[in-house]
């Protein structure tokens, strides 16, 4: 599998590498992606009550996700943020659910890419 390959899963290739310019640099990065703690960090925080890190959590996942163009877990994660901008809402719950589902899809997408490359 290559990283375009991948990237026809979880987001646009092309603009990422329109934003980063070389493929080595955007592979860096997106295997880097699986080690962050930010998901880890927004269900643990989720789970405490403790909302402002969670919030901190999901903007940090939106960020990453923006820069290397995972375009579907950007938006569920962009959503969850401004969900959680103000502490608990109702709704947070459910958008929880489709950022769970759309960071299935792109660490199953990288890993993927990993064992096909032996990386």
């Amino acid at each position: 599998m290559t990283l375009q390959e991948c990237y026809s899963t979880i987001g646009s290739y092309e603009d990422v590498m329109g934003r980063l310019r070389s493929e080595r640099l955007v592979q860096k990065f997106v295997l880097k992606f699986l080690a962050d703690g930010s998901y880890e960090n927004l269900h643990r925080s989720l789970e405490e009550k403790n909302y402002e890190e969670a919030f901190r959590a999901a903007h940090t996942i939106k960020g990453v996700c923006q820069n290397l163009s995972f375009s579907q877990l950007e938006a569920s994660s962009h959503d969850l943020t401004e969900a959680l901008r103000h502490g608990y809402t109702p709704q947070v719950e459910e958008l929880l659910k489709r950022v769970d589902a759309d960071y299935a899809v792109t660490a199953a997408a990288i890993r993927a890419f990993q064992e096909s490359n032996g990386l």
